[in-house]
Protein backbone atom coordinates (compact mmCIF):
# COMPACT_ATOMS: atom_id res chain seq x y z
CA UNK A 1 0.00 0.00 0.00
CA UNK A 2 1.26 3.44 -0.83
CA UNK A 3 -1.32 5.65 0.89
CA UNK A 4 -0.01 7.52 3.93
CA UNK A 5 -1.46 7.12 7.40
CA UNK A 6 -1.71 9.98 9.86
CA UNK A 7 -2.43 8.37 13.20
CA UNK A 8 -3.56 5.32 15.10
CA UNK A 9 -6.04 6.11 17.87
CA UNK A 10 -7.18 3.24 20.08
CA UNK A 11 -10.38 3.40 22.09
CA UNK A 12 -10.07 2.57 25.77
CA UNK A 13 -12.67 2.27 28.49
CA UNK A 14 -12.91 3.60 32.03
CA UNK A 15 -14.36 2.12 35.19
CA UNK A 16 -14.84 5.65 36.58
CA UNK A 17 -14.81 8.11 33.69
CA UNK A 18 -14.24 11.24 35.79
CA UNK A 19 -11.29 9.67 37.63
CA UNK A 20 -9.73 8.40 34.40
CA UNK A 21 -10.09 11.81 32.75
CA UNK A 22 -8.28 13.41 35.72
CA UNK A 23 -5.62 10.71 35.63
CA UNK A 24 -4.81 11.21 31.96
CA UNK A 25 -4.62 14.99 32.35
CA UNK A 26 -2.20 14.48 35.27
CA UNK A 27 -0.29 11.95 33.13
CA UNK A 28 0.47 14.81 30.72
CA UNK A 29 -2.16 14.38 28.02
CA UNK A 30 -4.34 17.22 26.73
CA UNK A 31 -8.04 16.45 26.70
CA UNK A 32 -10.49 17.37 23.96
CA UNK A 33 -14.05 16.63 25.05
CA UNK A 34 -15.95 15.11 22.13
CA UNK A 35 -19.21 14.25 23.92
CA UNK A 36 -20.36 13.71 27.50
CA UNK A 37 -19.16 10.12 27.18
CA UNK A 38 -15.95 10.43 25.12
CA UNK A 39 -12.77 12.49 25.08
CA UNK A 40 -9.66 12.46 22.94
CA UNK A 41 -6.37 12.64 24.83
CA UNK A 42 -3.21 13.66 22.98
CA UNK A 43 0.43 14.42 23.63
CA UNK A 44 3.11 15.24 21.07
CA UNK A 45 1.09 14.00 18.12
CA UNK A 46 -0.13 10.70 19.59
CA UNK A 47 -3.41 10.03 21.28
CA UNK A 48 -6.34 7.81 22.15
CA UNK A 49 -10.07 8.00 22.82
CA UNK A 50 -11.30 7.51 26.37
CA UNK A 51 -14.88 6.30 26.67
CA UNK A 52 -17.33 6.35 29.55
CA UNK A 53 -17.79 2.64 28.97
CA UNK A 54 -16.58 -0.29 31.02
CA UNK A 55 -16.51 -4.02 30.41
CA UNK A 56 -14.19 -5.69 32.91
CA UNK A 57 -12.83 -8.33 30.52
CA UNK A 58 -12.10 -5.75 27.82
CA UNK A 59 -10.55 -3.08 30.01
CA UNK A 60 -8.65 -5.63 32.08
CA UNK A 61 -6.98 -6.95 28.93
CA UNK A 62 -6.20 -3.60 27.30
CA UNK A 63 -2.52 -2.75 26.84
CA UNK A 64 -0.92 0.23 25.11
CA UNK A 65 2.74 0.70 24.22
CA UNK A 66 4.13 4.23 24.44
CA UNK A 67 7.57 4.55 22.89
CA UNK A 68 9.75 7.20 24.52
CA UNK A 69 12.85 8.68 22.95
CA UNK A 70 14.66 8.42 26.32
CA UNK A 71 12.76 6.13 28.69
CA UNK A 72 15.08 6.93 31.63
CA UNK A 73 14.30 10.65 31.38
CA UNK A 74 10.60 9.92 30.83
CA UNK A 75 10.60 7.76 33.96
CA UNK A 76 12.14 10.54 36.07
CA UNK A 77 9.41 12.91 34.92
CA UNK A 78 6.74 10.24 35.50
CA UNK A 79 7.99 9.54 39.04
CA UNK A 80 7.78 13.25 39.87
CA UNK A 81 4.04 13.17 39.06
CA UNK A 82 3.39 10.66 41.89
CA UNK A 83 0.39 9.23 40.05
CA UNK A 84 -0.03 6.34 42.55
CA UNK A 85 -0.24 8.93 45.33
CA UNK A 86 -2.94 10.84 43.48
CA UNK A 87 -5.12 8.02 42.12
CA UNK A 88 -6.31 4.83 43.80
CA UNK A 89 -5.37 1.64 41.97
CA UNK A 90 -2.58 3.22 39.92
CA UNK A 91 0.64 1.24 39.94
CA UNK A 92 4.03 2.04 38.46
CA UNK A 93 6.52 -0.78 37.84
CA UNK A 94 10.15 0.33 37.34
CA UNK A 95 12.04 0.08 34.08
CA UNK A 96 13.63 -3.25 33.24
CA UNK A 97 16.07 -4.26 30.53
CA UNK A 98 14.74 -6.56 27.82
CA UNK A 99 16.60 -8.05 24.83
CA UNK A 100 14.90 -5.49 22.54
CA UNK A 101 15.30 -2.43 24.82
CA UNK A 102 13.92 -1.09 28.11
CA UNK A 103 10.41 -0.75 29.47
CA UNK A 104 8.44 0.07 32.59
CA UNK A 105 4.74 -0.23 33.29
CA UNK A 106 1.90 2.00 34.47
CA UNK A 107 -1.53 0.65 35.41
CA UNK A 108 -4.24 3.31 35.08
CA UNK A 109 -7.13 3.61 37.59
CA UNK A 110 -9.22 1.13 35.55
CA UNK A 111 -6.42 -1.43 35.22
CA UNK A 112 -5.32 -0.61 31.66
CA UNK A 113 -1.66 -1.53 31.30
CA UNK A 114 0.68 0.99 29.69
CA UNK A 115 4.05 -0.31 28.50
CA UNK A 116 6.46 2.63 28.32
CA UNK A 117 9.65 1.74 26.55
CA UNK A 118 12.58 2.55 24.37
CA UNK A 119 13.83 0.25 21.64
CA UNK A 120 17.56 -0.44 21.43
CA UNK A 121 17.23 -0.13 17.68
CA UNK A 122 14.25 1.12 15.73
CA UNK A 123 11.58 -1.59 15.45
Amino acid sequence: MTSQIRSLRPFIGARDYAVSRSFYRAFGFTETVLSPAMSYFARQGVGFYLQDYYVADWVGNTMLFLEAEDVEQYWQELAALDLPGQFAGVRVVPIRQEPWGKEGFVYDPSGILWHIGEFTQSE
